[in-house]
């Protein structure tokens, strides 16, 4: 049953909350394999710490537009799509903006991700990786087909935390001295900075555009705050929705700070083992490569540690993409039947997604894999790249669907808004310096 269903329940205190955390550890884990885990060690093994400015940027700003679109479930009661699809002016313009350049992303990231972790199986038993991450597709496939929602929390939340632990601790090994982080800290360019390597990294850290309107579906299926029930006392009901948004926050804020921690992890260990020996994660060798993050630090047992992580961390992460995915076209195609029509069937979520389970997020993926050769990474950076150049759309929609849907007590704040509009703007730049790169205007 939707939240706008129900009417507001009072909101959890105290030790309570913890059990409330899972929205967060899975919105983390969705890009702890793409953003921290593959793109932070490749771009500072191409840039040492020269972009750290931009990673603290990047998780910062994703942490107010995120915060935004938690702000509109809760309020609610209704997930960021139904939202965009009653802002007013062409028939569902908004829903068309987010879905269209998302079906690319959805497969790239699907076979790519899969892909990765294919690459850990190949180093115990050799042969070709498509096998391997045909099988992690569908596998995954399966499992959220059988209800496997609840699986893929807790498994994620004991990842993240077994993983940041790990790297964390690697990376306080290897530390540089505290001036070179520091220096990172200012805004600059790298000369030689292809674009095209930093623009992935940015949309996948922390949430592409993708991850970020997911956080609106974890927090629904866990129930979080929201209700439409106009039979209650105002008052009460704003006082409990504000209670719903502070744990929003803290949900969000942890998620944050997780995934901040493992980024500079990453940063360090791939500017300090992997920057000095001129190696840089890539296709077949992505798992060889990661795993001399901790096997430069621990020896064997840190390479096969690393290794297993690695094969865990892209396969988590897999199953909450295929997960958020399937999730965000079968509400999207239920909204776009509604607006048309249809009904029976083609309203039904629970069989759009299973539908979208069998096509997007499975057949789909394994076909583009095969067709590309097995490049993983490559399909990585094509879907990473959109993901950051879609950011400033979701970030502008999200701030309209909020203006028009929620009263102005539950409104954000004039420094959320504008912090919103700094993220847009933020992304925007870097993906129109990308267009003048490829287009030959800008070294």
């Amino acid at each position: 049953m939707s939240a706008a269903a129900r009417s507001v329940r009072a909101p959890p205190t105290g030790a309570r909350r913890l059990r409330w955390l899972g929205p967060g550890f899975l919105w983390m884990l969705s890009a702890a394999g793409s953003g921290e885990l593959l793109f932070t060690p490749r771009v500072a093994a191409l840039y040492g710490y020269a972009l750290v400015w931009a990673l603290v940027a990047a998780v910062a700003l994703k942490w107010c537009v995120n915060r935004e679109i938690g702000r509109f479930t809760v309020c609610t009661g209704a997930t960021i799509l139904d939202g965009f699809s009653r802002l007013p002016g062409p028939r569902m313009w908004a829903l068309w903006a987010i879905l269209v350049p998302q079906l690319v992303v959805a497969v790239a990231t699907v076979a790519g991700m899969a892909g990765a972790a294919a690459t850990a199986l190949v180093l115990l038993t050799g042969g070709p990786t498509w096998p391997w991450t045909a099988g992690l597709i569908v596998g995954g496939a399966t499992l959220l087909g059988v209800g496997g929602y609840r699986v893929i929390e807790k498994v994620a939340a004991g990842l993240g935390i077994a993983l940041t632990v790990a790297v964390v601790v690697a990376a306080i090994t290897v530390a540089p001295a505290a001036g070179e982080l520091a220096r990172g800290l200012v805004p600059q360019i790298p000369r030689d900075v292809q674009i095209g390597q930093v623009l992935p990294w940015l949309g996948f850290m922390l949430a592409g555009a993708a991850g970020l309107l997911w956080f609106s579906y974890w927090l629904d299926a866990r129930g979080y705050g929201a209700a439409s029930d106009r039979a209650q006392p105002e008052v009460e009901r704003v006082g409990r929705l504000r209670g719903w948004l502070s744990l929003m926050t803290i949900t969000n804020t942890l998620a944050v700070a997780g995934a901040l921690a493992m980024a500079f992890a990453f940063l360090v260990l791939g500017a300090e083992l992997l920057r000095p020996e001129g190696l840089v994660p890539a296709e077949d060798r992505v798992a060889a490569t990661l795993g001399r993050l901790l096997g430069d630090v621990w020896g064997p047992v840190g390479f096969w540690f690393m290794i297993a992580a690695i094969f865990a961390t892209f396969t988590s992460t897999t199953l909450s993409v295929q997960d958020g995915f399937s999730r965000m076209f079968a509400d999207g195609a239920a909204l776009l039947a509604r607006a048309h029509g249809a009904g029976g069937r083609w309203v039904d979520r629970r069989r759009l997604q299973r539908g979208f389970l069998i096509v997007l997020v499975a057949a789909a993926p394994i076909a583009l894999y095969v067709k590309t050769g097995g490049k993983p990474v490559a399909l990585l950076v094509v879907a990473g790249a959109i993901e950051a150049a879609h950011i400033p759309i979701v970030a502008a929609l999200v701030l309209y669907a909020n203006r028009r849907a929620l009263p102005p007590a539950l409104q954000p704040s004039p420094a959320s808004f504008v912090a919103t509009v700094l993220a847009a703007a933020f992304f925007a730049v870097f993906a129109i310096l990308y267009g003048l790169q490829l287009a030959g205007a800008m070294p």
